[in-house]
């Protein structure tokens, strides 16, 4: 295992001083129990967004804590859900009078453990929700959840429904908001090399040379089928069609199109496929009207890329526009 760490068992702590010292400007961090919020937090008034889940993501939660996205995130260790009392943690730190939304990716330890939490914090009088995203077509269930998972299309939850919590929406209008988003997001991925989690030392699964693994989850999970390397025309349509079907996207519809790297696919590679998918887009009438391209929702240094879809209005084009200030998001500020 080459890695560029001191002990398997200090990545998270290590990472998370790292981390707050590249944006002192930014983010607070909490060691014990591992917590990140915005410099400016609580804000008074504001409804107060909080995600987060396994390090090993990165920058998905904790680079996504800023102006106009989470005022919180619980990093947990490589692939692990958070604990109760950091969400409680973070809920204390951020909370600002006006209610917490919890943003919870569909995996059976993270969903127990944000639900525990949400008991604990709402025995303290406060009004707290949580919607639970679950936007990956691949398979029903896997080993790590009941259910479908949630992977790439956390990210534009989040960023959608921080928009409008900045903007001043009230805990209602948010809760509505994500859930109109989770109804309408959809992802796929797939995997050309496995990862190696720090403290296991070893890759996650086998792939051989000449082959990929279809609808693969974010921490590894198996996915459709393995299947022979194609032509990166191939893999992209493999990616766009199950997505399309789901929802399903049709003619006239206007999306969000989302190419994301896994963590070890470099731009060139994913530009290159964006531009496929932009491509088979247009073909099937979909207007492309939003787009984010890059290695945001990542799986360690798994080569490999997700494709997520979000069918857009105007009001959840104008939330995405929105300014943001984040690690890992800026525009418009």
């Amino acid at each position: 295992m080459k890695k560029i760490i001191n002990d398997p068992s200090t990545v998270v702590d290590e990472a998370l001083q790292g981390m707050a010292l590249a944006h002192p400007d930014l983010l607070r961090v909490q060691r014990d129990p591992a917590v990140v919020w915005r410099a400016d937090a609580p804000v008074q008034g504001k409804v107060a967004i909080i995600s987060g889940g396994g390090a090993g993501h990165e920058p998905m939660h904790g680079g996504f804590v800023g102006t106009g996205m989470l005022d919180a995130a619980c990093p947990g260790a490589v692939f692990t859900s958070p604990t109760p009392d950091q969400v409680q943690a973070a809920a204390d730190q951020v909370n600002g009078g006006a209610g917490v939304l919890l943003i919870v990716k569909n995996y059976t330890g993270d969903v127990l453990n944000f639900e525990t939490a949400a008991e604990l914090v709402g025995m303290d009088d406060v009004d707290v929700r949580t919607v639970v995203i679950d936007d990956d077509v691949a398979v029903k269930d896997s080993l790590y959840t009941a259910g479908r998972r949630g992977v790439a299309g956390t990210l534009l939850l989040e960023k959608i429904v921080g928009a409008a919590a900045e903007q001043g929406a009230d805990l209602d209008r948010c809760e509505a908001l994500a859930r109109k988003v989770v109804a309408n997001v959809r992802s796929l991925g797939l995997a050309l090399t496995p990862c190696t989690v720090p403290h296991v030392g070893q890759p996650s699964f086998e792939l051989a040379d000449d082959e990929y693994e279809l609808g693969i989850g974010i921490h590894g999970e198996p996915g459709r089928e393995r299947r022979k390397m194609e032509p990166a025309d191939d893999l992209v349509r493999r990616l766009l069609d199950p997505v399309l079907a789901d929802l399903p996207f049709a003619a006239g519809d206007r999306v969000l199109l989302f190419t994301n790297s896994m963590g070890g696919t470099p731009l060139v590679e994913l530009y290159l496929a964006h531009g496929i998918a932009e491509k088979l887009l247009a073909e099937k009438g979909i207007v492309v009207e939003r787009r984010l391209v890059g290695p945001y929702v990542t799986s360690l240094e798994m080569q490999g890329m997700s494709v997520t879809l979000l069918k857009l209005d105007d009001e959840l084009a104008e939330l995405w526009d929105a300014p943001v200030r984040t690690a890992a998001l800026r525009w418009g500020m």
